[in-house]
């Protein structure tokens, strides 16, 4: 065998072909996040110097955007009171319906468990059993009977 016959495929890769694709980051995605990175930033200098010229106007907005997060902290008021009860709902299901169901669940296997043990003591130990012995009282008659064995 040859040097080059030893070798296997996976050897010769490198550690960037190795790693599976998902996991690298493409080039194309890091200039796009640079380029939306400095247009956010140049958005916020351009809203911060139209603010500092136009302070009215800053008022105004200013004025509307605590409208708008008293109505967003409102809904998101209701939104864990909805939350509050829904969580209530389902502790009252599983305490008061899922509980019992289990608890008849356990007795159940329990009574199985009993009949199984009662069936293996009174009906399949004795089965056994006798069939153990006609199969020995069997081949003591096998063994005994010597026209059957010549």
């Amino acid at each position: 065998m040859t040097e080059k016959d030893t070798h296997t495929p996976s050897s010769t890769s490198t550690p960037a072909e190795s790693t599976p694709s998902s996991t690298r980051i493409s080039p194309i995605w890091i200039v796009l996040g640079v380029v939306f990175f400095l247009v956010l930033i140049a958005g916020v200098v351009l809203a911060v110097t139209v603010m500092v010229n136009n302070p009215g106007q800053t008022e105004t907005i200013r004025d509307i955007m605590i409208i708008f997060m008293a109505f967003e902290a409102l809904i998101i008021g209701l939104a864990l009171v909805i939350l509050l009860v829904q969580l209530a709902r389902l502790t009252n299901l599983l305490r008061y319906e899922i509980r019992p169901i289990l608890e008849a669940t356990n007795e159940t296997i329990g009574s199985l468990r009993g009949t199984t043990r009662f069936l293996s003591d009174n009906l399949v130990t004795p089965v056994v059993k006798a069939n153990s012995t006609f199969a020995a009282l069997r081949r003591a008659i096998e063994l005994v009977d010597f026209r059957r064995s010549k």
